[in-house]
C-alpha cells in the first residue's frame, strides 16, 4: 500500500496562478506598509488557495510483479559440434538453478535452431530475431536481463533490438579450437561442352591452428560420382582449377578436403559444384544414300533445332551410273569423303545413315573409322530401307561388326502398326509415347525390314513381334537401328499419325548421352528439405537406396514403383548439407542448400560478433569452458559482469489493484482557517494602531 498527495483544482490552473500572484502582491503591500498582521494575512491567502486547489491523499493497493530473465539457446547445428552440446546444457541447467534461487524472478526459455525466424534455407542461427520475439511477448518494465547460450556466430546481428536491461553471452566452444575449410569462391552455372571453365577454390585454416600443421593439404575431386583424383594444393591461397564438362545437363563436381586430425569439424571440408552442361553447336552429319519421302523427316527435324549444325548429303548419282551427261553441268557437289571421315569425324556428335547403301562410295576403310568412332564415344543411327537387306547393305561393311542386328534379307511390304515392346515400356527413350497416340492409335507403317536381333534392347516391334527399334551401347559409344524408312507417315498424320517428332527427339538425346534419357540411372532432387530421389531401370526392382547424411548417419529409403521403369520416394533430410546416395553400383550427390552452410563457414567459437551489442548495457562475455558464472542483482546503470559473475537489474514493477482517494480536508475546514487568519490579521492590526487614553 503506498499514499500519495495529488491536487484536483476546482479552477482552471491559470486561474489558479493569477489568484496566488494577486494574493502575492497584497501580503507584499502589507509588508512594506508595515503592517504588523502581513504574515497572518498570507497565511490565510495560502489556506484560501489551498481550499481552491483542492489536495487529496491517493492510496494504491499494489500487487509487485516478479522480475523476468530470457535465456535463448543456440540450437543451431554449430552448437553441435564437440563439447558444446555438452556445456549448453550444463550451462541452461546452472542459469536455470540461479534463477529460481533469486526471490521475485522467472525465467523465460527461448531455443533457436538452423535458420528460424527467416523464409531463407541457409539462414543461418537467427539470435537477434529470437531475442526480438521474445522481447516482445513480455512487459519491457519486468525484463531485468537477458542472456544468450550460444557459440556467438549469430547472422541477424542488424535486427538487434534495444534492451532495457544488461544482456549476457555465455560462450561455448574451447580457445584452442581449430578449423580447415574449403571454400568455393567462383563456379559458373552453365558451361559449354568441350570447354574448359574455371573454378576458383581456396581452403582456409581459422582458430589457433597447430604449428605442426604444414601450409598444405590434399584435396579430392569427383564428378558425378566416379572415382576421384586426389591433389596436393596450398593452404589460403586461391587455386583455379580448369574442368571440362564431360556431358550435357547437370554434371555434379564434388570436391572433398582430407580431415587433419584436431580440426573442429569435417561438414565445411566438402563442397558441391552443380554445373549445367550445353552444347554450343550440335554437329551431326545426316548421308542420305537415296532422294525418298523420308528423308525430308531427318532434315526438317535437324534443321529446326537452331543448336543443330546439319551437314547433310544425299547421294544422287552413284560412281557407276554412267548417262553422258556431263559433269560440269551437273549441279552437284563432290562427296568429302575423306575430310568428313577422316580428318572431321571426331568433330560430329552424331552420324545419321538413312538408305545408305555400300556402292562404293565410301571405301570400307573409312567404315573402319566409323566403327572406331562409335567405340571412342561416338554415335551412329542406322534408318534402314529396303537396301538393308540386300547385297550392298550397310550390314555387310565393317560397321556391322558393332550393329546389334542381323539382316535377314526380308523385307516387309503390308501395313502394319508399331508398337512398344515390353521393355519399350520402361525405356526412357519411349516410356509413355502410347500416352501421345490419337483416339484410334497410331497410324499404320508400310514397310519393315526383316531383322534378328542380337544385342541391345529392341523398344519397339513391328510385324509378328519382330524388332523394329533397337538401341544398344558399344564399348564408349552408341548405335540404333530403325528398320523402316516410313516413320514420315507420322509426321503426314496418316491415319492419326503419331509421335514422330518426339521419339525422333528422344532418340537423338539418348544417343547423345543426355542424363535425363539414361536407361539405368540414379537421380535425386530436392525442394527445400524434401529430397526425392528417383531410380530409373529396365531391370528387375531396384533394392533399397541408403543415404549418407551430413554428419555421416545412414538411412535406408524404400523405392516403391511409379510407373513403368521408374522407382521413386522422398526423404525429409533433417537438416542441410551435402547427402550421398548409393544403390548397388549406382551413386548420386546432392546439396541441400549450400553443401557447407552458413552455421559452417565459421565455426570457431568468439564473442567478437556480439560484443557491440552487449557493451552498452554494460553487459558480459564469458567463456564456459572458464566455468559456469554465478548470477547476482545490480542496480541500474551499474557495471553487470565480473569475474566468474553476471548481473540482473530487478525493476520492481507492480500492478495496482485499487486505488481510493480522500480529500486532505473537508473544504469548510479550509474556509474556517483561512477566515480565523484573516480576523487574526485584523485584531494584531487594531491593538497595534489603536492610542492610548490621555490623562489629567
Amino acid at each position: 500500500m503506498t499514499d500519495a498527495l495529488i491536487v484536483a483544482p476546482l479552477i482552471p490552473m491559470l486561474a489558479l496562478y493569477g489568484l496566488a500572484a494577486a494574493a502575492l502582491v497584497i501580503v507584499g503591500y502589507s509588508l512594506w506598509r508595515g503592517l504588523s498582521g502581513w504574515a497572518l494575512r498570507g497565511l490565510g491567502a495560502l489556506a484560501l488557495l489551498a481550499a481552491i486547489a483542492n489536495p487529496s491523499i491517493q492510496r494504491e493497493d499494489r500487487e509487485p510483479l516478479s522480475d523476468i530473465v530470457i535465456v535463448v539457446v543456440d540450437d543451431s547445428a554449430s552448437q553441435r559440434i564437440g563439447t558444446r552440446p555438452a556445456q549448453s546444457a550444463t550451462a541452461l541447467a546452472r542459469v536455470q538453478a540461479e534463477i529460481a534461487a533469486l526471490p521475485n524472478t522467472e525465467l523465460r526459455l527461448v531455443r533457436v535452431g538452423d535458420g528460424e525466424g527467416t523464409t531463407r534455407s541457409d539462414g543461418g542461427t537467427q539470435l537477434m530475431t529470437a531475442l526480438s520475439a521474445a522481447l516482445a511477448e513480455e512487459p519491457r518494465a519486468r525484463i531485468a536481463g537477458a542472456i544468450l547460450i550460444t557459440d556467438g556466430q549469430a547472422h541477424d546481428l542488424p535486427l538487434a533490438p534495444k534492451l532495457p536491461a544488461p544482456l549476457h553471452v555465455l560462450l561455448t566452444g574451447e580457445a584452442s579450437d581449430w578449423d580447415r575449410r574449403l571454400i568455393i569462391t567462383n563456379a559458373p552455372a552453365f558451361a559449354i561442352l568441350g570447354e574448359p571453365v574455371t573454378l576458383t577454390l581456396r581452403i582456409e585454416d581459422q582458430g589457433a591452428v597447430p604449428a605442426d600443421i604444414a601450409g598444405f593439404a590434399m584435396i579430392s575431386i569427383a564428378i558425378d560420382g566416379d572415382e576421384p583424383q586426389s591433389y596436393r594444393v596450398a593452404v589460403g591461397e586461391d587455386l583455379e582449377l580448369p574442368v571440362t564438362i564431360p556431358h550435357g545437363g547437370m554434371n555434379v563436381l564434388q570436391f572433398q578436403v582430407a580431415v587433419t586430425p584436431g580440426e573442429l569439424t569435417e561438414r565445411n571440408n566438402a563442397a558441391v559444384v552443380q554445373i549445367n552442361g550445353v552444347r554450343d553447336r550440335l554437329r551431326v552429319l545426316l548421308v542420305s544414300g537415296e532422294p525418298h519421302a523420308g528423308e525430308r523427316v531427318w532434315r526438317n527435324l535437324l534443321k529446326s533445332d537452331p543448336s543443330v549444325d546439319l551437314v547433310h548429303f544425299t547421294i544422287l548419282r552413284p560412281p557407276e551410273k554412267q548417262d553422258g551427261i556431263p559433269v560440269s553441268e551437273l549441279s552437284l557437289i563432290a562427296f568429302p569423303t575423306r575430310e568428313l571421315f577422316v580428318e572431321k569425324i571426331d568433330e560430329f556428335d552424331l552420324i545419321i545413315f538413312d538408305r545408305y547403301r555400300l556402292r562404293g562410295i565410301l571405301p570400307n576403310a573409312y567404315l573402319h573409322n566409323v566403327r572406331d568412332y562409335v567405340k571412342r564415344g561416338g554415335t551412329v543411327l542406322v534408318a534402314a530401307g529396303p537396301e538393308f537387306g540386300s547385297a550392298d547393305s550397310l550390314w555387310r561393311s565393317s560397321l556391322g561388326e558393332i550393329m546389334p542386328v542381323d539382316a535377314t534379307s526380308r523385307v516387309y511390304e503390308q501395313g502394319f502398326k508399331p508398337a512398344l515392346t515390353e521393355l519399350g515400356k520402361r525405356h526412357p527413350v519411349t516410356e509413355g509415347l502410347e500416352k501421345l497416340a490419337p483416339a484410334g492409335g497410331w497410324g499404320r507403317w508400310f514397310r519393315q525390314i526383316g531383322l534378328v536381333q542380337k544385342s541391345g534392347q529392341a523398344v519397339m516391334s513391328g510385324i509378328d513381334g519382330q524388332p523394329l527399334l533397337v538401341l544398344d551401347r558399344v564399348e564408349q559409344g552408341r548405335i540404333a537401328v530403325l528398320a523402316s524408312d516410313h516413320m514420315w507417315l507420322w509426321g503426314r498424320g496418316f491415319e492419326g499419325g503419331g509421335p514422330q517428332l518426339e521419339l525422333l527427339r528422344r532418340l537423338a538425346h539418348w544417343m547423345m548421352k543426355e542424363p535425363e534419357l539414361e536407361e539405368e540411372a540414379l537421380v535425386a532432387s530436392a525442394i527445400g528439405q524434401k529430397l526425392t530421389v528417383t531410380r530409373r531401370t529396365i531391370g528387375d526392382a531396384p533394392g533399397p537406396v541408403t543415404i549418407t547424411g551430413p554428419d555421416g548417419t545412414q538411412s535406408e529409403l524404400i523405392l516403391p514403383e511409379i510407373a513403368p521403369g521408374r522407382y521413386s520416394a522422398q526423404y525429409d533430410a533433417p537438416e542441410m548439407g551435402l547427402y550421398k546416395l548409393a544403390q548397388g553400383a549406382f551413386s548420386a550427390v546432392m546439396a541441400l542448400g549450400p553443401s557447407a552452410p552458413k552455421e559452417f563457414e565459421e565455426t570457431i567459437a568468439s564473442g567478437d560478433k556480439l560484443a557491440p551489442i552487449v557493451s552498452p548495457m554494460r553487459g558480459g562475455i564469458l567463456r564456459l569452458e572458464q566455468g559456469n558464472p554465478d548470477i547476482r542483482t545490480v542496480a541500474e546503470g551499474r557495471v553487470a559482469a565480473g569475474r566468474g559473475w553476471i548481473g540482473i537489474t530487478p525493476r520492481g514493477a507492480y500492478l495496482t489493484q485499487d486505488i481510493r482517494i480522500a480529500a486532505l480536508l473537508p473544504g469548510w475546514v479550509w474556509l474556517l482557517l483561512a477566515a480565523g487568519l484573516a480576523l487574526a490579521a485584523w485584531l494584531v492590526e487594531g491593538r497595534k494602531t489603536r492610542k492610548p487614553a490621555a490623562t489629567g
